[in-house]
């Protein structure tokens, strides 16, 4: 269960991705931010970006055009 949500539906990149920073920025480690977004980029966008930081994706999926993230906050310092 996560411990955020961000809903970024209907929003186009680079608005998902951006706001997901944002989000992630303003929480602790340890915390869990679950993402959702109807943007096809974020598909890619996200998990490219979370491979350079210290967050950790844990989960990954799409059903009917509607993508989901479950990320773990690592330590941003």
């Amino acid at each position: 269960m996560a411990d955020h949500f961000l809903d970024t539906s209907g929003l186009r990149c680079p608005m998902p991705l951006l706001k997901t920073k944002l989000q992630l920025n303003s929480m602790q480690p340890g915390d869990n931010l679950e993402v959702i977004s109807t943007d096809p980029g974020s598909a890619k966008d996200i998990p490219s970006f979370l491979k350079l930081t210290q967050h950790v994706l844990e989960k990954a999926e799409e059903s009917e055009g509607i993508f989901r993230f479950l990320i773990r906050c690592g330590d941003s310092r």
